[in-house]
């Protein structure tokens, strides 16, 4: 029998703070690395990861490596998104973390889904014709080799982070980042966040069906920061469910959310006003349920991340809980 672990974990965010402040990189590092160990996983879903510059090199993804020195994954293939170049993007990078075998990469930004375009309503000056709604955070496809658990099998891994609930920006309307002029205007905003969001979900939906297209039987594993609870649009969107489309040939194109076997009290990912909150998800292919042996939220030490004094220099952890699924394969399909 073979077990392998799959964890998606928003490190938030490995950015280096200036001589003096804190808490610095290396204080970060020391205090997740028990985290990192614990995950045990054969493979991790990062979102969020910030590169960094030495030495006039390229950007690279330094303080994860120093992350998961030491280690299981300790010198293990890193697959990221990255701009047109080799190097790594400033922030919010995507990250596939794994020795098995690498069989592709790919990187959907506003590739299966046009760019929306919308003309705001409250944008000083007024808007005259509709501006591009443009997604700012792309989608990381990684195929696996399964070869060492299921024989001449792939494992199709897709690494999200869908935009945050957080208002965008609109000409006029704010007087500084968290503070508006108007209520339309932070209404506007927020929807045209909720565009993003959608303008990813339905992105990866539309990827999920091209894969199954091909390969009916494909093996897919959707996981990161979705920024949206279990009950909401994107999230339901991905998944696919039959209850939602209403056909019922399409049931084997359902993905499902592995955090249903975790006990509804100790199902949240971070902790907000007071209530927990369910946004990073792990959605599996049906065909992968075979092999499910169950999962775990991390999330015993997640503070309140709206609180006042809920600083960096008092919880300088991620305010995100990773989630880890465990499979076991006999070789069966």
């Amino acid at each position: 029998m073979t077990e392998i672990r799959i964890a998606t974990f928003n490190v938030e965010n490995l950015d280096e703070t200036a001589e003096g402040e804190l808490p610095s990189l290396s204080d970060r590092i020391a205090l997740m690395k028990p985290q990192i160990r614990r995950l045990r996983a054969d493979i991790a879903c990062f979102q969020e990861v910030h590169g960094q510059e030495r030495a006039g090199q390229p950007r690279a993804l330094l303080a994860l490596r120093d992350l998961l020195a030491g280690t299981n994954l300790d010198g293990a293939t890193m697959v990221s998104t990255r701009p047109g170049n080799d190097a790594v993007f400033n922030e919010r990078n995507l990250v596939v973390v794994t020795h098995l075998p690498v069989l592709g990469r790919t990187q959907l930004h506003n590739d299966l889904v046009a760019k929306p375009r919308y003309l705001r309503l409250t944008a000083l000056p007024a808007d005259t014709e509709p501006v591009e709604v443009g997604v700012e955070r792309p989608i990381l496809h990684v195929q696996l080799d399964l070869g060492s658990v299921l024989p001449g099998r792939r494992l199709h891994v897709i690494n999200v982070h869908l935009k945050s609930k957080l208002p965008t920006p609109v000409p006029g309307q704010q007087i500084d980042d968290f503070t508006w002029h108007t209520a339309e205007g932070w209404a506007e905003g927020a929807f045209l966040s909720s565009m993003k969001r959608m303008s990813q979900a339905l992105e990866v939906r539309r990827l999920v069906d091209q894969i199954l297209n091909d390969d009916a039987d494909a093996h897919i594993v959707v996981a990161g920061d979705f920024n949206a609870a279990p009950d909401e649009i994107p999230v339901q969107a991905i998944r696919g469910d039959v209850e939602d489309t209403g056909n019922g040939d399409l049931s084997g194109r359902v993905l499902v959310p592995v955090e249903h076997t975790v006990p509804a009290p100790s199902r949240y990912t971070l902790y907000h006003q007071g209530h927990g909150q369910m946004l990073d998800h792990m959605l599996v292919s049906r065909n992968l349920l075979t092999h499910y042996r169950g999962s775990e939220i991390h999330n015993e030490l997640l503070h309140d991340e709206s609180a006042a004094f809920g600083t960096d220099r008092k919880y300088p952890e991620s305010d995100h809980a990773p989630v880890v699924a465990t499979f076991s394969f006999d070789g069966g399909g």
